[in-house]
């Protein structure tokens, strides 16, 4: 199988096409018209991406003579059940066909030689090329032709434009990946091993997913040796004729405010109402803020965290549905966004020539700058593509909201509004700072206000929402008296540095050059799983295991764990795929004193004894009280006795609230897609669910329990579990509920189950659901 010759001639289906020397005879019934030498056959090109709905979109857009075929990910792969790196001979590794693609790989074999041109379009990063380089040995493509072709979004422009100018599979990124995946192998096959023979079966430690174990680790360390600190602030409310604002005291005494007590607190109060408050100086300027960059893979995380509550992994997977394409009605299957694994804040001239076009008809003139907004990138950044943003940003969330379900909707939106909000002019603020005398006392207040929307018309960040709202001073002049209306001491304590989150954690791992865009979401992801850290309150904290397993690796691998050690290995990393560095250098560098301390600590390292956690829940068959043990689908309870006894149940939290229905104990439970909602301990006779949590805190007016409200911004509302109860008349929390109870209807019609029938599934599932393996 060849690809086209550089330099044949055109066809009219944009592709090169060879017209001499190969000319098939054709036996046809001969016509009037057909007074030339013979008839043309046209060629059959085979197209080969990596998901189903990708070749769906593309076919759509290429012509007849093309067939898209999805290889479903990886085909080639080092084997599971053996280390396949020959470390002798150069680290070769030992590729297999991945077991259960073989109907599949026959399939593209045989479409790959009937057809008369192969192109590779895996996606277009390091993963994607060597998902092309693995296709290529598999077809018998030579990796050196012109047969691997990229696009970083999935529009018809694109799709030609790629199919036009194909090039040789690059094999310094291949390289690249190949060293990636065989120093992961390294460090699982050889690190894990050690862990299940020390301190539990099914354990494993990765290269980066355990530096990500120590981030989480240390951070609750901190919070556990943090002590509180009381101190206090003091507001004075302060009138100018008939209007009045706050001000806050910052000095007394010439010194900065420094308040740890309430005694202190009410001697300087008792003084400062004892003076005459006066203007001192009143400084007035305009303040522009720029909007931010479009969206690179990490911002998206952390953006759709915030402001949507979803999950790296969640935000990851409709992303990647919008890039591949949703079916538009009579438009057909269209990607809606470019590609969603990046670190760059490029945008194309194209897209930026069509977004101001945009944004001058319909915000004017003025929400446009004069020159483009250009972004800088970080200097990790490898820029391989373009930043995140909608493929044509005349499609806006509202022409293809018909199309999306709820939350393609969200995502789709919030890459829209912040592409749009990029191109456009800054926010403009009037802004008054005003110092105030008092005596020995210094007070001082800000005021804004916002005086050009700019960007703001569009778009939303976090830190808007929170510090740019509109603070009003009256009119103020140097030398003004003012009359004191009241002051507000406030108390107030120091708080530790908070539990990482979605957003905060991949943040980090980007700042620290830990992993790259692609493998945020699947670290968080396996952590969770391995039972090395859990996810409380859209908050991670390490587990006990992750806790020893940690200190293990710190005391007897320390790059393994080391931030810095990581960071280096991602950038000489970098230097593979850009030629400069050799991958088996590399891996000799890593291997060689990886090694020599895996040797050295089998003999160091005893067994770790890691008890079972004791409940007072006694064994319905035998008495005995169960432990807590950790499976496949996190904690549950099991009998010490196994195994003479295998008695198993879910480890159900307490909230310490009874039932409104029955008296009985609410319970925490999960539904099978894990999420958590609350019901009655004596299901099935009581059938009381809810997705709030109930609270030991009870109603002022009805004294029922209240419960906690969680939006998806991680925002909470705490209200009577009473619907009757009048505290509820008027709360925001009578909407919220009404919206979630229309959602479920929805999702009930749509197939989706309630918290109860999740219950009432999970409870047939438990007879023929396989019993955890317990250690």
């Amino acid at each position: 199988m060849k690809c086209t010759p550089i330099g044949a001639p055109k066809g009219t289906d944009g592709l090169a096409t060879l017209t001499s020397g190969r000319k098939k005879k054709a036996s046809v019934k001969s016509t009037k018209n057909e007074k030339t030498s013979g008839k043309k056959t046209s060629k059959k090109f085979l197209v080969i991406v990596e998901s189903p709905a990708k070749a769906k979109t593309i076919e759509r857009h290429l012509g007849k003579n093309y067939i898209v075929r999805a290889s479903m990910g990886h085909l080639r792969d080092l084997p599971k059940s053996q280390f396949g790196i020959d470390v002798d001979n150069d680290f070769l590794p030992k590729y297999i066909n991945v077991r259960g693609k073989g109907d599949l790989i026959r399939a593209l074999k045989k479409e790959a030689k009937n057809a008369d041109k192969v192109y590779l379009a895996s996606d277009p990063d390091r993963e994607g090329e060597a998902i092309a380089w693995h296709l290529a040995h598999i077809l018998g493509v030579d990796p050196k032709e012109n047969c691997r072709i990229v696009f970083h979004e999935i529009t018809k422009p694109a799709i030609e434009e790629a199919v036009q100018h194909p090039r040789p599979i690059h094999m310094e990124q291949v390289d690249a990946q190949q060293a990636r995946r065989m120093l992961d192998r390294i460090v699982g096959y050889k690190l894990s091993p050690l862990l299940w023979r020390k301190v539990r079966k099914g354990l494993s430690a990765g290269r980066v997913q355990s530096v990500t174990v120590r981030l989480i680790c240390d951070r609750e360390r901190e919070i556990d040796a943090f002590r509180s600190e009381e101190y206090w602030t003091v507001e004075a409310k302060l009138k100018k004729g008939k209007s009045s604002f706050s001000a806050d005291v910052t000095h007394a005494h010439g010194k900065k405010l420094a308040l740890h007590s309430e005694a202190a607190t009410k001697k300087l109060t008792n003084d400062l109402e004892r003076q005459s408050f006066t203007v001192k100086e009143v400084k007035r300027s305009e303040r522009r803020k720029k909007a931010a960059p479009p969206f690179t893979t990490s911002s998206l995380q952390q953006d759709a965290a915030r402001k949507l509550g979803f999950t790296s992994g969640r935000t990851m997977m409709i992303a990647q549905q919008l890039y591949e394409g949703v079916v538009l009605g009579r438009h057909g299957a269209t990607g809606l966004i470019t590609y969603m694994r990046t670190d760059s804040t490029r945008i194309s001239n194209l897209a930026i020539d069509e977004a101001r076009g945009y944004l001058s008809g319909e915000y004017g003139k003025d929400y446009i700058p004069t020159r483009p907004n250009i972004y800088a990138m970080g200097k990790k950044a490898q820029d391989a593509h373009e930043a995140i943003r909608p493929t044509s940003i005349l499609r806006t969330p509202s022409d293809v909201e018909q199309y999306l379900n709820r939350d393609q909707l969200r995502l789709y939106t919030l890459i829209w509004q912040r592409f749009a909000a990029s191109q456009m002019s800054a926010a403009v603020y009037d802004t008054i700072a005003a110092q105030i005398t008092a005596g020995d006392y210094q007070l001082r207040a800000h005021g804004s206000k916002l005086k050009f929307k700019g960007y703001t018309a569009v778009y939303v960040g976090a830190e808007i929402a929170k510090k740019e709202k509109d603070t009003l001073l009256p009119e103020l002049e140097a030398g003004d008296t003012l009359v004191l209306d009241a002051l507000k001491p406030e108390q107030h304590f120091t708080e530790p540095p908070p539990r990482y989150n979605d957003a905060s954690i991949v943040k980090t791992l980007e700042e620290m050059g830990i992993g790259r865009p692609s493998t945020y979401a699947p670290i968080i992801e396996t952590i969770q799983k391995r039972g090395y850290v859990e996810r409380r309150e859209k908050q991670f904290r390490p587990t006990e295991l992750g806790f020893i397993v940690t200190d293990m690796l710190e005391e007897y691998f320390k790059d393994i764990v080391d931030v810095k050690f990581t960071a280096n290995l991602e950038g000489e990393l970098d230097e593979v795929a850009d030629g400069s560095l050799d991958k088996n250098v590399l891996l000799r560098k890593f291997y060689d004193p990886f090694d020599e301390t895996l040797k050295q600590a089998e003999d160091v390292i005893g067994e770790v004894d890691l008890p079972d956690e004791v409940t007072d829940i006694p064994c319905d068959k035998c008495g005995r009280m169960m432990v807590v043990k950790q499976g496949r689908f996190g904690k549950f309870l099991a009998c010490p006795g196994f195994p003479d006894c295998r008695n198993a149940k879910p480890l159900l939290r307490d909230t310490g609230v009874a039932c409104p229905k029955c008296g009985g104990k609410i319970v925490e439970r999960k539904s099978r897609r894990g999420r958590a909602f609350f019901g009655c301990d004596r299901y099935p006779d009581c059938d009381y669910t809810t997705w709030d949590e109930p609270q030991q805190e009870k109603c002022k007016v009805c004294n029922s329990f209240m419960q906690k409200h969680r939006y998806r911004t991680g925002r909470s509302i705490l209200y009577c579990s009473n619907e009757t109860c009048t505290s509820r008349v008027g709360s925001p929390i009578e909407k919220e509920l009404a919206r979630q109870k229309e959602r479920a209807q929805a999702a009930k019609e749509a197939g989706a189950e309630t918290p109860a029938e999740e219950k009432g599934a999970a409870a047939k599932k438990k007879n023929t659901r396989r019993k955890e393996t317990r250690s």
